[in-house]
């Protein structure tokens, strides 16, 4: 590593520990040439996840997408913050699980309506009525009678 003060190549770690978010090390390092110290993070390299529309149109993986629907769909529904992150984080450990590059966006949206079902009703049906597109009241009716099974 080298040294962000004098470019100096011949740097040693001096102190090693999980970061906050326990999903990456900092390391305390010591220039060996100006002696002044400096921090770094490392985390593990992962391979950009590729979402593939309903258009076929691709783009790159974006949590806050994910978590714009969900807090759209348990807007004013007693759920946590906590209850929400959690479904979001078991979704996206499922996604990443799968070890695929690309991925259609018709298999998140079924994930997170099967995690919604569990976590609150009025939530999954929300979340069901934009991303199904229900097209008129009978076809809103099929998907609540799921729900009441």
């Amino acid at each position: 590593m080298k040294c962000p003060f004098c470019n100096h190549e011949n740097t040693r770690v001096i102190d090693s520990r999980p970061a906050e978010d326990n999903n990456s090390i900092r390391r305390r390092r010591v220039c060996d040439e100006c002696g002044k110290r400096f921090t770094t993070y490392e985390k593990i390299e992962t391979i950009p996840l590729i979402i593939i529309k309903k258009d076929d149109n691709r783009e790159a993986y974006d949590r806050s997408k994910i978590e714009a629907g969900v807090l759209r769909a348990c807007h004013k529904r007693p759920v946590s913050a906590q209850a929400i992150t959690g479904l979001i984080d078991e979704v996206e450990n499922e996604i990443f699980n799968m070890e695929e590059k690309e991925i259609a966006s018709q298999v998140i949206g079924e994930l997170l309506m099967n995690k919604l079902k569990d976590l609150d009703a009025v939530a999954y049906v929300r979340f069901a009525s934009v991303y199904r597109e229900f097209k008129d009241v009978n076809t809103f009716m099929d998907e609540l009678k799921k729900v009441l099974q």
